[in-house]
């Protein structure tokens, strides 16, 4: 992903450098997370009926895109049930025996979080089976026809898995979870009350009209919605009084160049390269991604997923096309008989 990318105020991805900041914000139970009431309902119930039962919660799998909250559903689970938490990741584990040195380590009644889940290597993928069902790994001594595995019992545990691409799962490991979460973009009165709680911890002064106006600009993203706040806060402290109304909200978004659905300076390039050098489509993605100056990865994975969900992008077999739609935010006229049922053969 490039520079700018990564930078970019709306982009779903986790930063690093926002870790600190992201965690400060992170409700603590349940009752307190905001939005995916369905999820959240199903799993209090399992999570209830674990601690009725002094057992260990079953394995759960959270799906669905980046930013919407599947780490601090991970940290809930582990808070509710008053287990420590283990926290992993899929291209973290590339041998068994690192999944193998983790398991040995748990304590009964852990929760292991393990982001990225459809990244983890075969061998390890093949291991946590095991793991998840007998609560037992296999560890190989030896090399050649004088290997031997020795099994090794591991303590009852609840693995948390989190992934963007769930369809990437096998289906083995699918199966081995007894409750799987999908997690949806966001309400805008479900953003709003999070940027509401958010500011709060924050100690800001947000106004309700400023809170509604960053919640529409959030992409039905929480990570974008608190990012952009913590913007309009570092606005309002530089340039104003420390209030955070719904002038100050505009103008720092305005200054960060998110407009009022959500789109940013990336987006915008986008579409009107397609509309303004390709003639609206269609155009090939890696031919796309030069016009605009960007990675072919950055345009598909931080752009595209936003314009297709919001109709101003269509993808077919010829390459990307702009919709009607795309060129009237753009202010412009598409051209006359331009339709997409040509566009597919």
């Amino acid at each position: 992903m490039s520079e700018a990318a990564d930078h970019s105020p709306v982009d779903p991805h986790a930063d690093p450098q926002e870790a600190g900041a992201e965690s400060a914000l992170r409700p603590l139970s349940l009752s307190e997370f905001g939005g995916q009431p369905r999820v959240r309902d199903q799993l209090d119930l399992v999570l209830r009926a674990a601690r009725g039962r002094d057992a260990v919660p079953d394995h759960v799998l959270l799906s669905g895109p980046p930013g919407l909250g599947k780490t601090t559903l991970a940290m809930i689970i582990a808070h509710e049930m008053g287990a420590p938490l283990r926290v992993s990741s899929g291209p973290a584990i590339q041998h068994a025996g690192d999944l193998a040195a983790i398991l040995s380590g748990l304590v009964e009644g852990e929760v292991f979080f393990l982001d990225e889940i459809h990244r983890m290597s075969r061998p390890a993928e093949e291991m946590l089976y095991l793991a998840m069902e007998d609560f037992r790994v296999d560890v190989v001594v030896g090399k050649g026809p004088g290997a031997t595995a020795i099994p090794l019992e591991i303590p009852r545990f609840t693995l948390v898995g989190a992934t963007t691409r769930a369809g990437l799962l096998p289906g083995p490991l699918r199966d081995r979870f007894g409750f799987t979460g999908q997690l949806d973009f966001y309400a805008p009165e479900d953003l709003e009350r999070i940027v509401l709680r958010s500011a709060g911890l924050l100690g800001g002064r947000l106004d309700d009209a400023a809170a509604a106006e960053i919640a529409r600009r959030s992409r039905g993203t929480p990570r974008i919605a608190n990012r952009l706040l913590r913007r309009v806060r570092d606005f309002a402290e530089v340039h104003g009084d420390g209030r955070l109304s719904l002038a100050v909200a505009r103008e720092a978004l305005d200054l960060y160049e998110v407009d009022e659905i959500g789109l940013d300076r990336l987006d915008r390039g986008v579409l009107t390269a397609i509309c303004t050098r390709f003639g609206g489509g269609p155009v090939g993605l890696s031919t796309l991604a030069i016009s605009v100056g960007e990675e072919t990865e950055t345009v598909e994975e931080v752009a595209e997923p936003f314009l297709v969900r919001e109709g101003f992008l269509m993808r077919t077999p010829r390459g990307r096309v702009a919709t009607a739609a795309a060129w009237r935010h753009l202010g412009l006229e598409p051209p006359a008989g331009q339709g997409p049922e040509s566009l597919f053969g």
